[in-house]
């Protein structure tokens, strides 16, 4: 089994929005920018979170992106799930189809550690990754990058307008 980027920017963004939309709505741009993911990418990913009923929109000035519920409700494998990303670890995709249409001796197994991974990320909420202190740490210092960035912006706009 091997989460792809679907997956894991999935968890990746909604635990930026988990950290950072307590205050109101936040623009994909500014998750965009935080995580170095790309924009359309994750208007992609969006669109299925919010089809499944992770996150909602907001429209207009100040609009962008809320939970649509509380982060303790939330769970990893919700995530993954709504971006259509597979946590088995068949080679069959779980229909016990594996060796010339037939299971294979390590079908059960496979198939238990597919069920283990799901269980162990449905254990997992984003609430409990916010409280964690890496992650904690770690946003501190995307956020002092961003301020940086929109600094830089700034007075590159400035210096444009006054020349």
């Amino acid at each position: 089994m091997k989460l792809t980027t679907r997956g894991r920017y999935a968890v990746t963004a909604m635990l930026d929005l988990a950290l950072h939309g307590k205050s109101g709505p936040i623009s994909l741009a500014d998750i965009s920018t935080r995580q170095d993911i790309s924009l359309s990418y994750l208007e992609q990913l969006f669109a299925k979170l919010r089809r499944n009923n992770l996150v909602k929109s907001v429209r207009g000035p100040g609009g962008g992106y809320c939970l649509s519920r509380e982060a303790v409700d939330i769970n990893v494998a919700d995530i993954i799930d709504a971006v259509n990303e597979s946590t088995d670890a068949t080679n069959c995709g779980g229909k016990g189809i594996c060796q010339n249409g037939e299971m294979c001796l390590t079908h059960h197994l496979w198939n238990d550690l597919s069920k283990q991974i799901h269980h162990f990320l449905s254990d997992i909420s984003l609430a409990q990754l916010i409280k964690k202190e890496h992650v904690q740490s770690i946003s501190e210092r995307q956020d002092s990058q961003q301020i940086a960035v929109k600094n830089d912006r700034l007075l590159i706009e400035t210096e444009t307008v006054d020349v």
